[in-house]
């Protein structure tokens, strides 16, 4: 019946919903959810303080984050991301380290091990995380390997997890696995999550914001 995409097999069942991600371009994705990504933008956005350092990674939620910061002070961003970069290069006072590699078009951002080698020069108080996926059980996931990895390391380099997720991702699961809930900090999500998720993920010691 999985092969029918009828039911789709999971740890100790099946469900009706197709639980896999596929790879789409920013383009499309940024259509999606485009209010709820918004607000969380928003709150993310507020979190940052005076002469902060943060990390910005890739996807269509911490790009409109990007859209609503205004820094007071100076604000140093790591980021793999392009249209990131582009969004706060209009700010005179936010230094941008853009970090290089090869290039993934559908994401415009980079992943590999230039970008990789280059994180673990820094250290940052919050890193500000979009994913394809958030499953209870398998941790939070995006479509490529190579960006998972590079996730992962960005971690490494943050004082602090920050995902920015609408309630869409939830029940989702991408090829590369970035990391287990455990180790995120905060989810900001959407009205939409249901709130059995939200208190399972709180019981994993996960601040969930829903805006």
């Amino acid at each position: 019946m999985e092969d029918r995409q009828l039911l789709f097999r999971t740890h100790g069942g099946a469900m009706l919903i197709n639980p896999y991600t596929t790879d789409r371009t920013v383009f499309e994705k940024e259509r999606i959810q485009a209010a709820e990504k918004a607000a969380i933008a928003k709150e993310a956005a507020s979190m940052i303080t005076d002469n902060d350092s943060i990390i910005i990674a890739s996807g269509t939620t911490v790009q409109a984050m990007a859209k609503e910061i205004q820094p007071i002070g100076n604000l140093t961003v790591v980021t793999s991301a392009l249209n990131v970069a582009v969004q706060l290069i209009k700010h005179p006072n936010i230094e941008i380290l853009q970090l290089g590699g090869i290039l993934r078009k559908s994401s415009t951002s980079v992943a590999g091990l230039y970008a990789e080698q280059i994180l673990s020069d820094f250290f940052c108080s919050k890193l500000f995380l979009g994913v394809d996926g958030i499953d209870l059980e398998f941790g939070l996931t995006t479509t490529n390997a190579q960006e998972a990895h590079l996730n992962r390391k960005m971690m490494a380099a943050s004082q602090k997890v920050v995902v920015l997720a609408d309630s869409s991702k939830f029940g989702k699961r991408g090829f590369g696995k970035i990391c287990g809930i455990e180790e995120v900090d905060r989810i900001i999500t959407d009205g939409g999550v249901p709130q059995h998720t939200v208190k399972a993920l709180e019981h994993l010691g996960v601040k969930v914001t829903v805006v």
